[in-house]
């Protein structure tokens, strides 16, 4: 199994990232997905509303930008470019050209990505996992799923989704771990402005404090185990 530069396998698939200490956002009734931007009128999409769309079934390493993969991960939902072109396509501005797509979640994270890098086939918004319905520590109810990009672009909770014809406006604190824009994996595109083998010792050494952190908001409190 050949990975990504700097990355190496751990067991399973733990819970992580940089807000994770609270627990998981309760799960609405009935959730929906927002989505809004350069189109002619906002609409919500109902997360039930997805069974009426052609699903599928990938199986996919998940590559955090701290340099560890949860590897042959078995995702399904719908493919985020079935989503794009029969519903919202037909709903833009006339001359609207999307460059830029928002991703937001229950928690408040946001990311931003090229809308040519969230068209590739592999990129969903997944349901469940594994199997099994997505659960709280994984990113129910949907999440996006895009396994060519580092974990912090694939948006866990999602409930808005917004196309912009520019770059969006970033509203973010500085910070010295600043996010590629593109954050492929096989790219090795983790900070901004550093090469990706530059920053991997500082981002291997957050990999145990955030993991402690995580774990205590997690549904089943207790760390993962790494290999």
């Amino acid at each position: 199994m050949k990975l990504p530069p700097g990355q190496r396998a751990v067991d399973g698939f733990p819970r992580f990232g940089t807000h994770l200490h609270h627990p998981p956002p309760p799960v609405p009734d009935d959730p929906v997905i927002a989505v809004g931007g350069a189109l002619a009128e906002e609409f919500t999409l109902p997360v039930a509303g997805l069974a009426d769309l052609p699903r599928c079934e990938i199986e996919a390493d998940f590559h955090c930008v701290a340099g560890w993969s949860a590897t042959g991960l078995r995702w399904a939902g719908v493919a985020f470019e079935t989503l794009y072109r029969g519903r919202v396509e037909p709903r833009l501005r006339p001359g609207a050209a999307i460059s830029h797509v928002v991703f937001e979640g229950l928690d408040g994270y946001r990311s931003v990505t090229l809308l040519e890098d969230v068209l590739t086939a592999d990129v969903l918004i997944a349901d469940r996992l594994d199997g099994r319905p997505l659960d709280g520590d994984h990113g129910a109810p949907v999440r996006l799923v895009s396994p060519a990009q580092y974990g912090f672009v694939n948006t866990k909770h999602l409930c808005r989704i917004e196309f912009h014809t520019a770059p969006p406006r970033v509203t973010d604190r500085w910070s010295p771990l600043a996010a590629h824009r593109r954050a492929r994996v096989w790219e090795e595109e983790r900070h901004l402005y550093l090469p990706g083998r530059i920053v991997r010792p500082v981002y291997r050494s957050l990999i145990g404090p955030i993991r402690r952190l995580s774990a205590r908001g997690g549904s089943a409190n207790r760390p993962e185990r790494y290999s």
